[in-house]
């Protein structure tokens, strides 16, 4: 059971980052509870996830165990950066690219120490059944890693990205008579994945959706949604293809379904990402 715990925990940890910060480690000395941001899940609700941290809180740290932490769960990055602007929430969980761009744009927040070096890989999501479609992007994907694409694309559109700089949309070309898949995108995770202020997706994603268009000779409609609605979208056939789902990279520790509803698929990784704390800066 110990041993089944510890995995469960380390799963935890990788998946969403969370207690990933010093400060999140010790929210309190009275026992205050640190509560902590995240993006919804695709599989966990966020009673079920809390009650899971809850028990392995106990387990892990019995001798500080009247202080734990609250997970809260938004559907939107915007509505989780007011939560801790207002005081709503202490910290939020997200990736280093992302929390690059927001310091950019804010000079009151800080990334939050940890000892933890987490990383996540990115993947497509798709309906199980859609096979060929799982292949097709799996060969694009190993295409773009093989010949330096991704790199490539990763380094303008989110490492060279300096000074506040906006990544530009990138225009999927239409190919006449193909077929059209729907991707859709959150703009939750900038610039990895976003949404300009004039509702127009852009940045890495954009790109590396119309180099996948290209290489599979099917044409994007690209569909915004909420983080929040990843999984439904898909089982409803609103969508073919999500741009992103997160797993952890070493995916050895973890069951295989552990953060993936039932009857949804994911592809090979198309990038990967360190996972960090954001919280306002001590007056």
């Amino acid at each position: 059971m110990r041993k089944l715990l510890a995995a469960i925990f380390a799963v935890c940890l990788l998946i969403t980052g969370c207690g990933g910060s010093e400060k999140s480690a010790e929210p309190a000395k009275d026992g205050k509870k640190a509560i902590i941001g995240v993006i919804t899940h695709l599989n966990a609700s966020e009673l079920e996830y809390n009650e899971l941290m809850k028990k392995l809180e106990k387990s892990y740290r019995p001798s500080k165990a009247n202080i734990s932490s609250e997970y809260k769960y938004f559907d939107k990055m915007n509505d989780m950066q007011l939560a801790l602007e207002s005081g709503q929430i202490d910290m939020l969980s997200t990736y280093q690219n992302v929390a690059d761009y927001m310091l950019q744009r804010s000079d009151n927040k800080e990334i939050l120490p940890s000892e933890r070096h987490l990383q996540d890989s990115f993947c497509f999501a798709l309906r199980k059944d859609d096979v060929k479609l799982k292949n097709e992007l799996n060969k694009a994907i190993k295409g773009m890693t093989a010949d330096g694409t991704l790199t490539k694309l990763s380094k303008q559109y989110i490492s060279d990205l300096k000074d506040g700089k906006e990544p530009l949309a990138v225009q999927i070309m239409q190919i006449e008579g193909a077929e059209t898949i729907k991707v859709a995108v959150t703009g939750d995770l900038p610039p990895f994945d976003m949404i300009l202020a004039d509702g127009t997706p852009a940045g890495f994603s954009t790109a590396v959706l119309s180099d996948i268009s290209r290489r599979i000779g099917k044409n994007i409609e690209l569909i915004s949604i909420d983080s929040g609605a990843r999984a439904s979208i898909l089982s409803s056939k609103g969508a073919d293809v999500v741009f992103w789902v997160a797993v952890p990279k070493d995916s050895h520790l973890l069951p295989a379904n552990i953060d993936i509803p039932e009857g949804i698929d994911i592809s090979e990784p198309y990038y990967h990402d360190l996972i960090t704390h954001i919280g306002l800066k001590k007056e």
